[in-house]
């Protein structure tokens, strides 16, 4: 498996989140465009302030490809993970890696229990990613999603910290 490392996002990372958020599958994941330095510096800076999430910038060979993230942590120790590769970084475990050592990170050093994620039913590769990394698919959630009018099924997968 391919090594990353989980480090906090900086200015000089700006870069690395316009070309992630340029591309078209991405563009629809925020509730605003990611398309100046300046809504990338915001996008960063709301990780920064909150007490129920964390987000890593996940480096692999010296150099920012992705984001690992665990928010909406709950009074249960649930949270939520969610992830993204730049497309570049796509296809080589990078996912997988960070999500990985993001659970470790959650159970270990934030006490969590349980981790949740979804993805879109149609995503295939964002499946793989959470099978590969430890979270068992739990069910379908009818309709959970919704970008533009299209609503989306989601498949929901958990771990927990005694898998």
């Amino acid at each position: 498996m391919i090594e990353v490392e989980l480090r906090g996002w900086r200015p000089d990372d700006v870069p690395v989140v316009l070309e992630a958020f340029r591309s078209p599958d991405m563009a629809q994941q925020s509730s605003h465009p990611i398309d100046t330095p300046r809504a990338a510096l915001e996008w960063m800076a709301l990780w920064g302030f909150r007490d129920d999430a964390q987000a890593f910038a996940v480096v692999a060979g010296g150099e920012v490809v992705g984001n690992v993230a665990v928010s909406n942590i709950d009074a249960h120790d649930t949270g939520w993970v969610s992830y993204w590769t730049s497309p570049r970084a796509r296809g080589r475990g990078v996912a997988v890696a960070a999500a990985i050592k993001l659970a470790e990170w959650a159970f270990t050093e934030r006490g969590l229990f349980r981790l949740e994620l979804g993805h879109r039913v149609s995503n295939a590769a964002s499946c793989a990613v959470a099978t590969r990394a430890g979270f068992a698919m739990e069910g379908v959630e009818r309709a959970k999603l919704r970008y533009g009018d299209v609503r989306h099924d989601v498949e929901r997968h958990a771990r927990l910290a005694t898998d």
